[in-house]
């Protein structure tokens, strides 16, 4: 007989998110994503100066800050068709390749990890076989039996006392976890480990944007940042350098740590890759320009239908008029008024709360189409159009990925299985190391400039009196970010941002078919009921922002709930 469960709050988010399950015979047959906050932002940008615009744009979160602000600074640039300097192109690529290591690190260690590591076994293990575990996936300096009975004796003090804090409420004894007391020391050694580099790379954003989060520095035509090479409180060549060596130390533990630690998990957990699929439609935008027109990047855009890597076909940025025009969002089941999907420039944000109905609205996240049909966004996305497109880099640590999970399998017989909770956590790994690589060589697209004496970082705008129409579109952390601007005499008539998260947790739309989330959960094994671990780790798989999607506000400072997290 079926059951209807709900998880409320989903934790371990940025956000608040509600997911309803269905559950017949030991898995999910129906599910519903709920988003619980509404994003306003879209209304107190209308009738702003268009210069001023990013600074509001990335408040519509307080983690991916810096991807909305580049967003929004790209979209009044499209708007313009204005050209911007090769310095300004390099330094937000390297803040935007920052942020994304810095946001990549976190989610597989401090917000997924949990879901597969089981801290109360580690008590149990030998620091020295969990040290050799760690050596014999790669030359990490720091996995040495000391440090492993460092972290032993710290996670046993915690267990011991009873005061679990930060690990308190896990499902810790599940069926479904099945790690040895060893490799979970040895990847909870990573996850402390993981604090400290994603702060240096953080480090870099918030020295080239002046501060994180909400980074300073932009500017509709260019950045802010003043150069000259010996100048002692601008970006000089020591600032370069030190930039340079937190790089190189977040590459390092990127590809010595991180990677294959997510590998190791994959080869753990193996049925993982045969459930989560959900929707098989990609896509991905272009980003990391690498030149003033922003016509030539470091990753390839693309939209995959039906899973099929071969049909792949380019998205070739801004201008791509196909998806210009086919971008729609619905919100027959979102607590918005209207009735009939709007492209984003005539997009309206006008809030119409009822109460939580499955059978009709239940979320504040629109439901987004590409002509007509749902699709999944984010690094997975990222991955496969680069694999498709022979993206040089995709293929390279995808196949250093792939024969570290399944040995002597041909990558082209496994990509097939990236379609799946684990592809997804996979996926994010081979990205993060992608941009590792990439970090470095935009840093010296920079430093290389600067050194040859060209300091230009800024064009002055000219807005027309008449109306005109800016996409702004980023490769962000979680997927495929778009800002949709009407501008008209410098101030900002209509405002849509369409961000990743609200590709994924779309709601159904008008012929109720199911978003990403709810798609994927379909099928989903369900060992114990009372105790949703396996949902959890499909739901983390897409590393949820729903404050992207969605934001509360009251400026008289009344309280609008009361929310209790556990």
């Amino acid at each position: 007989m079926a059951t209807r469960l709900t998880i409320d709050p989903i934790t371990r988010i940025e956000g608040h998110l509600r997911v309803d399950v269905q559950i017949d015979g030991g898995h999910v047959n129906d599910a519903w994503a709920s988003c619980t906050m509404w994003r306003g932002l879209e209304n107190v940008l209308q009738k702003r100066d268009a210069r001023e615009a990013w600074l509001f744009a990335q408040r519509f979160c307080g983690v991916c800050t810096t991807v909305h602000a580049m967003a929004s600074v790209r979209a009044m640039e499209d708007a313009l068709s204005l050209e911007i300097p090769m310095n300004a192109q390099a330094i937000r690529n390297v803040i935007l390749i920052a942020h994304a290591l810095h946001d990549h690190i976190v989610h597989f260690y401090q917000l997924s990890a949990l879901d597969w590591v089981d801290v109360t076994t580690i008590p149990r293990a030998d620091a020295r076989k969990a040290a050799d575990f760690a050596a014999s996936l790669s030359p990490w300096s720091m996995n040495s039996v000391g440090e492993m009975q460092r972290v032993k004796d710290r996670v046993t003090g915690l267990v011991s006392s009873g005061q679990y804090g930060i690990f308190a409420h896990g499902y810790w004894g599940h069926a479904a976890m099945r790690l040895s007391p060893e490799v979970n020391l040895a990847l909870m050694a990573h996850y402390f480990h993981a604090l400290e580099f994603q702060r240096k790379s953080n480090q870099v954003v918030a020295m080239l944007g002046g501060k994180t989060p909400h980074i300073q520095n932009l500017a509709v035509g260019g950045v802010m940042n003043a150069i000259d090479p010996d100048g002692p409180s601008v970006m000089n060549v020591d600032r370069l350098w030190q930039m340079k060596s937190l790089l190189d130390e977040v590459k390092t533990f990127t590809h010595e740590v991180y990677l294959p630690d997510a590998c190791a998990l994959a080869r753990s957990y193996p049925e993982a890759f045969e459930y989560g699929r959900g929707i098989d439609g990609y896509f991905s935008v272009p980003d990391l320009p690498t030149d003033e027109k922003a016509s030539e990047h470091d990753l390839p855009g693309g939209v995959i239908q039906a899973g099929d890597l071969a049909s792949v076909r380019p998205l070739e940025g801004p201008r791509d008029e196909s998806f210009r025009a086919n971008v729609t969002e619905d919100v027959r089941r979102a607590w918005y008024k209207g009735s009939a999907p709007e492209r984003p420039f005539q997009g309206r944000t006008e809030p119409d709360k009822t109460a939580v109905d499955l059978d009709s609205k239940y979320s504040w996240v629109k439901a987004p189409r590409l002509g007509g049909k749902p699709m999944q966004v984010g690094p997975l996305a990222n991955v496969l159009v680069g694999w498709a497109k022979g993206h040089a880099l995709t293929r390279q640590w995808a196949t250093d990925a792939f024969a570290r999970i399944a040995p002597g399998t041909k990558p082209e017989a496994f990509i097939g299985r990236m379609h799946s909770t684990m592809g997804r956590y996979v996926a994010r790994a081979i990205r993060c190391a992608m941009l590792a690589d990439l970090a470095v060589k935009h840093w010296k697209l920079l430093s290389d400039r600067v050194m040859s004496g060209d300091v230009e970082t800024y064009r002055t705008p000219s807005f027309p009196a008449h109306a005109v129409e800016g996409l702004g579109l980023h490769e962000a952390p979680r997927g495929s970010l778009s800002h949709w601007v009407v501008i008209e005499g410098g101030i900002v008539k209509n405002y849509q941002a369409v961000v990743p998260t609200t590709w994924n947790a779309s709601p159904r739309d008008e012929h109720g078919v199911r978003g990403p989330y709810e798609a994927s959960l379909i099928g989903t094994p369900i060992a114990d009921p009372a105790r949703p671990l396996e949902v959890l780790r499909t739901v983390h798989s897409f590393d949820p922002c729903m404050a992207c999607a969605c934001h509360a506000f009251d400026a008289r400072r009344r309280p609008l709930a009361e929310i209790r997290v556990f």
